[in-house]
């Protein structure tokens, strides 16, 4: 975006660009998210920074009316698939916190320093001014997300000491913590306070309380996920639905919620989209269990990759309605989303074990798998032991993967292949990947065809451009829409929607026309569902 076109957006008080860039002003010293109420300020007085970790570089100090740093994430991290892009997927994630700049650096195939200098140019702040960008927003959502101490919540943000938390609040908020924390219940986009031990919100639902149980007696948070423009709930609570794994997975019509293995312990959250607010948009609350707080921000991070939240989806509806083909099933799903991942090597083997079957074929297997195979989660809540599932490790399926899964031997053996090799090391996906070398190691795996590779590229990534030609949940909602069906047609064609095929990948899936009740015949002769291979 030129300068003028900012302008023009903070002028207006777009929604849409919030998080994508911050407006700061020389005159009073703060930055903004392009929505802020306040006045606008004067062209001549106006800088624009890419992040707020760069307008923090600059001098200036966040907004207190409209908290730019309880924004949603910037779409940029996913479209760009550069070293900035790459990098900002990975400082999110937690990287720098838990493995520092240098371990940052190895995995982008760089040196610290240079790192650093293509960071500081492109996004005007390094490594470690972006990561302390992160956990101020991680303080920040501790502070009114939680009752805990201020000691408690610098640590668990990540700080080295109570000193550096206090400056570091005060410099990018310009207020104290505790005086951060006094507005929690003003803040826009922000959190209210859960005490410790509460119900979980899908409580008297047997299976939600049953995965929620084993941790009642961790520390509990709820917080709101900021998202731009539409959401497609509905939709997002749909897939997840079809596909959750019984005992590490439970979902309804407006809730989804999972076991998750992170850095600091086990976890449990859960997703629950709110009544539509006044801008007709809802919002996104996630209520969560950790064994560490540590982990919460690459806990958000990861839910909101879960469920797209950092899209522009206005953006998106615009360039796919501008095809006749395509218009009707943008004005009906408005704000579709394409569902992420938790967990990458999760990803990898729920995507293999789906390969060619159906998806209510795949979800026994994987909760088949996870039965046998899954660690149990165990913790006294105050009413005696309760155990629940957590996905397998890559190194329990290696093992004993093949005493689980059916199939063809050679499928099985694939499996438990790509598994041992992310537990060993010698496969790396993580959502920091550059998407082409990532699709060169998937497919040089025996038994990972470029279905899966771009299947993976897709979740994992998020990236926005992916395609499906051969999946037959496409090829049938192509058809239904009047696209061309056959594989190589249907990549023609859509090459128009480019950068956006995995939004039209989407909205292929969703187009499928509804199966017909089968018939009742001879136990025999089986029906096949009609998305024999997207069942991750």
């Amino acid at each position: 975006m030129t300068f003028d076109e900012r302008y023009r957006a903070i002028d207006s008080r777009d929604t849409r660009f919030d998080g994508q860039f911050v407006t700061a002003v020389r005159s009073t010293g703060i930055y903004c998210r392009p929505s802020c109420p306040a006045r606008t300020p004067k062209a001549s007085n106006v800088t624009f920074y890419p992040t707020s970790a760069a307008a923090h570089e600059a001098g200036y100090r966040a907004c207190k009316r409209c908290l730019p740093e309880a924004a949603p994430g910037s779409p940029q991290w996913n479209l760009r698939g550069d070293i900035a892009g790459r990098a900002m997927r990975l400082i999110a994630d937690g990287v720098v916190e838990r493995e520092g700049v240098p371990a940052l650096a190895r995995r982008l195939g760089y040196s610290p320093r240079h790192l650093t200098r293509l960071l500081t140019t492109e996004l005007g702040a390094g490594p470690l001014a972006l990561s302390r960008a992160h956990r101020a927003q991680t303080a920040r959502m501790l502070l009114v997300g939680t009752d805990l101490s201020a000691a408690d919540v610098a640590f668990s943000a990540g700080f080295a000491s109570v000193r550096q938390f206090n400056d570091t609040i005060r410099e990018v908020f310009g207020m104290p913590p505790l005086e951060l924390r006094a507005r929690r219940r003003v803040e826009r986009g922000g959190a209210r306070v859960l005490a410790r031990a509460s119900a979980p919100s899908g409580a008297g639902v047997p299976e939600a309380d049953a995965l929620a149980a084993p941790f009642a007696g961790l520390t509990a948070i709820d917080l709101t996920l900021p998202h731009r423009g539409p959401l497609d709930a509905a939709g997002l609570f749909a897939w997840m639905g079809a596909r959750a794994v019984s005992g590490a997975e439970y979902a309804t019509a407006s809730s989804f919620a999972r076991t998750l293995r992170l850095p600091g312990g086990p976890a449990w959250f859960e997703l629950r989209h709110d009544e539509l607010d006044a801008a007709g948009t809802g919002r996104v609350r996630l209520h969560a269990r950790l064994a560490h707080l540590a982990d919460l921000s690459t806990l958000v991070t990861r839910a909101r990759r879960l469920f797209d939240l950092d899209a522009d989806p206005i953006a998106i509806d615009d360039a796919l309605s501008q095809h006749p083909e395509l218009s009707a099933s943008v004005a009906d799903l408005p704000g579709i989303r394409v569902p992420g991942a938790a967990d990458p090597h999760e990803m990898l083997i729920r995507a293999m074990v789906g390969q060619q079957i159906t998806v209510v074929a795949a979800r026994t297997a994987l909760t088949a798998l996870t039965a046998a195979l899954g660690e149990e989660v165990v913790c006294l809540d105050g009413t005696g032991v309760t155990a629940t599932k957590l996905f397998p490790t890559m190194a329990a399926i290696a093992e004993r993967g093949h005493e689980v899964l059916r199939g063809p031997a050679a499928r099985i053996r694939a499996i438990t292949g790509a598994a041992a090799a992310l537990a060993d090391g010698s496969l790396v996906l993580t959502p920091g990947d550059d998407a082409a070398d990532q699709r060169a190691a998937l497919l040089a795996m025996p038994g990972i065809g470029p279905w899966t590779a771009d299947y993976v590229r897709m979740r994992v990534l998020g990236d926005p451009d992916a395609f499906l030609p051969g999946d037959v949940a496409v090829r049938a909602g192509a058809a239904a829409l009047g696209l061309p069906s056959e594989p190589r047609a249907l990549t023609d064609w859509a090459v128009r929607t480019a950068p956006w095929r995995s939004y039209l990948t989407a909205h292929l899936w969703r187009a499928v026309p509804p199966r017909p009740a089968p018939r009742r015949r001879a136990a025999a002769n089986l029906t096949v569902d009609s998305e024999t291979k997207v069942t991750s």
